[in-house]
C-alpha cells in the first residue's frame, strides 16, 4: 500500500512539474528545445567518449602519420582509411579530438563557474547582511576588477599561479589552475547580484522575526536569505558556463590552458588555425563549429530561463 501511495506521489510531481509555468514556456518555445538538444547531445557525446569515439586520439601508440591531412570522408591514399571528419596532421581523428576535447572544455566550464558562484554569493551574502567595512571591501574589489576585461584578469592570475608550481607539475596542474584563473575572473556578477538581493531580503519581516528568536546570522543567511536570492543566481550561472567555455578556449588558443596533451577544444581551433591557409580547412572548421553550438546554445538557455523565472514576463 506503501509502495502504491509513494508512486501515486510520484506522478503528482511528475504532472505538476510539466504542467508549471516554467515547463509550459519551454515547450511552447521551438528555439529554447533546440537548444536544449544541442546542449544534451554535446554533453552526453563527450561523458560517452571513450564508448563512441572510433579511436583514442591522445594514444600516440595509435596514431599513423601516414593518416595526416585526411579530408573528411575520403579515403586516404596511403592507408586507405576514411574518417568521417578528417584528421589533422598527426593522423588523429577530428571527430574523437572534438569528443574528448569537449569533455575538457566542458569540466573547466563546470568546474569554474561552480567555483565562481561559491565564491561570489558567499561574498554578496556576507557583503549584502553584514554591511559595514566587510561590504565597502568586498564592493571596491568587485568594482576594480569590472574595470578590466575578464579575460586579462584571467591571464594575470593564471601567469601568477603558474609561477608559484614547480616546473615539473605545471602540466599535471594547468587544468586546476584554469579553473581557478576562470573562477576568480568571474566571481563579481555573483556577488554583486547576490548583494542587492540580500539588501532587500534582510528587512523582510521574516528575517527579522528569526533575529527575534535568537537565531546566529550565519544560520540566518544559510537558511533563511541564501534560497531567496538564488533565483538571479541560477541565471548567471547558466549564461557564466558559456563565457567559462569560451574563456577556457581563448586561454588555450593563446597557448596558456590546458596543456598540449590533453587538448581542450581551444587547442584543437589552435592547431587547425596554423593549417588553415593550405587547404586543410577541416581541421579548424569542425571543432569551432562545436564551440559556437555549444556556447550558443547555452547562452540561448541562460536567455530563457531568465525570462522564465521573471514574474513580470509571466
Amino acid at each position: 500500500m506503501a509502495f502504491v501511495s509513494e508512486s501515486s506521489h510520484q506522478k503528482f510531481l511528475i504532472a505538476r512539474a510539466w504542467d508549471s509555468d516554467i515547463a509550459h514556456s519551454f515547450r511552447r518555445s521551438p528555439l529554447t528545445m533546440t537548444a536544449a538538444f544541442l546542449v544534451v547531445l554535446i554533453i552526453g557525446s563527450a561523458v560517452l567518449a571513450p564508448y563512441i569515439a572510433p579511436h583514442d586520439p591522445f594514444n600516440p601508440a595509435t596514431l599513423n602519420l601516414l593518416d595526416g591531412f585526411t579530408p573528411p570522408m575520403e579515403p586516404n591514399a596511403f592507408t586507405g582509411n576514411t574518417y568521417w571528419l578528417g584528421t589533422d596532421d598527426q593522423g588523429r581523428d577530428v571527430f574523437s579530438a572534438i569528443l574528448y576535447g569537449s569533455r575538457i572544455s566542458l569540466f573547466v566550464g563546470f568546474a569554474a563557474v561552480v567555483f565562481a558562484m561559491v565564491l561570489g554569493v558567499s561574498l554578496g551574502l556576507l557583503a549584502g547582511f553584514l554591511g559595514g567595512w566587510l561590504d565597502t571591501i568586498i564592493m571596491r574589489v568587485a568594482d576594480v576588477q569590472l574595470s578590466f576585461p575578464s579575460i586579462l584578469i584571467a591571464l594575470l592570475i593564471f601567469g601568477i599561479a603558474q609561477g608559484f608550481i614547480a616546473p615539473q607539475h605545471r602540466e599535471e596542474m594547468a587544468i586546476w589552475v584554469l579553473i581557478v584563473a576562470i573562477g576568480l575572473s568571474d566571481w563579481v556578477q555573483f556577488a554583486r547580484t547576490v548583494r542587492g538581493a540580500t539588501l532587500v531580503e534582510r528587512n523582510k519581516e521574516y528575517v527579522q522575526a528569526a533575529r527575534v528568536i535568537g537565531l546566529p546570522p550565519v544560520l540566518i543567511m544559510i537558511r533563511h536569505v541564501l534560497p531567496n536570492v538564488m533565483g538571479p543566481v541560477l541565471v548567471i550561472a547558466t549564461i557564466g558556463l558559456a563565457l567559462a567555455i569560451i574563456t577556457e578556449a581563448t586561454l588555450s588558443f593563446l597557448g596558456v590552458g590546458v596543456p598540449p596533451t590533453q587538448p581542450s577544444l581551444g587547442t584543437l581551433i589552435r592547431i587547425g588555425q596554423d593549417f588553415l591557409f593550405s587547404g586543410e580547412w577541416w581541421i579548424i572548421l569542425f571543432p569551432s563549429l562545436t564551440l559556437l553550438a555549444l556556447a550558443l546554445s547555452v547562452n540561448l538557455l541562460g536567455d530563457w530561463l531568465r525570462d522564465a523565472l521573471n514574474p513580470k514576463l509571466r
